[in-house]
């Protein structure tokens, strides 16, 4: 089988692998569709630390089984759906309910769906493995992983009695966060970002837009809400600065959901007055558990989530370079790319 490997940062070469056999457990996923991420385009671009180089890419993926292992509750053919990590369920995090912390389930991402083939570890299919629904593509089941981390973030949140939410950033996390807002009842949803071709597509999917980097950002924000500021405002950009401006756009008990990761060691600094007199609270949101898996395939198949507009554009395995750097230069959203 071809796997596609990154051997220094911009650079991946294609290499001729055996295709791998289950064990007890396990499946092999004959890939259909794998989607470009945040995370492969930080590692093509500089590296990664929980990833040594040479390294395989890829994690948000679908297809269908090719052959099963010993035990294994799905058989061959069977179209799944699957995200790269599951909970070890036995940890002091995940005996407290708080699975998307389990040091043990990031220490066994599944990597390398950008391949021919993808060996399922018996963890996951055991856990995090589902039957793909008739009325889901391939490249949809695909971002079963991104949308559990949203639907993570959303139940941190109280969305259901927000009358403004106001989500930072035009990616596809943001798109994604836009459509979860309005199917659990927020009354607005707005979502600000630069890029005018993504603000497109979160109008076409009911959000209200703004221009991130124009001077009457604020201003305007504050008007959309009847100068209270947003009830909840969704970070989705990732540095510290914005997790700061993003603070003061929170009305007085709000929430601020802090989703966007920052470099290790960043700092962030808000009004004590304003946390302490206004009673506006600072979440983050990190991953996913069994429940928010459960949840995003849930919201994929009754169509309350929809993610084809967010894949616009697709390449072959081949052509992953050029996927990766579409992303990269802000020219897709997500592009699947095809084996």
């Amino acid at each position: 089988m071809i796997v596609a490997q990154l051997v220094k940062p911009g650079h991946i070469e294609f290499h001729d692998r055996p295709v791998p056999t289950p064990g007890p457990g396990e499946v092999l996923l004959r890939v259909e569709a794998a989607l470009t991420c945040g995370t492969d385009l930080k590692t093509y671009q500089r590296g990664h630390p929980m990833f040594p180089l040479p390294c395989l890419l890829g994690h948000e993926v679908s297809g269908t089984v090719a052959a099963a292992g010993p035990g294994a509750h799905f058989r061959e053919g069977d179209a799944v759906a699957t995200v790269p990590t599951a909970p070890c369920l036995r940890c002091r995090l995940c005996l407290r309910g708080r699975e998307s912390l389990c040091p043990a389930a990031l220490g066994r991402v599944v990597l390398g769906a950008f391949a021919e083939y993808l060996l399922i570890p018996e963890h996951v299919v055991s856990t995090n493995t589902f039957l793909r629904p008739a009325n889901i593509t391939a490249a949809e089941a695909a971002a079963l992983e991104p949308l559990a981390c949203v639907m993570h973030g959303a139940a941190r949140i109280d969305l259901q009695h927000a009358d403004s939410v106001l989500i930072l950033g035009d990616g596809a996390i943001s798109l994604l966060f836009a459509q979860v807002a309005k199917a659990r009842g927020a009354a607005r949803v707005a979502v600000a970002g630069r890029h005018e071709s993504r603000l497109a597509v979160a109008r076409q999917l009911g959000a209200h837009t703004f221009r991130q980097n124009t001077a009457e950002f604020g201003e305007q924000t504050f008007e959309w809400t009847g100068g209270h500021g947003a009830d909840i405002v969704i970070e989705c950009v990732g540095r510290p600065e914005v997790w700061e401006s993003a603070f003061e756009l929170v009305a007085p008990g709000g929430e601020l959901l802090a989703f966007g990761g920052c470099a290790m060691g960043t700092r962030a600094s808000f009004d004590t007055y304003r946390v302490h007199y206004e009673e506006v609270d600072v979440k983050g949101a990190f991953h996913y558990g069994r429940a928010d898996v459960r949840a995003a395939l849930d919201a994929l198949e009754s169509g309350a989530v929809r993610i084809a507009p967010l894949i616009t554009h697709e390449r072959p395995l081949t052509q992953l370079m050029d996927a990766l750097e579409l992303a990269l230069n802000r020219k897709a959203i997500k592009v699947a790319v095809q084996p």
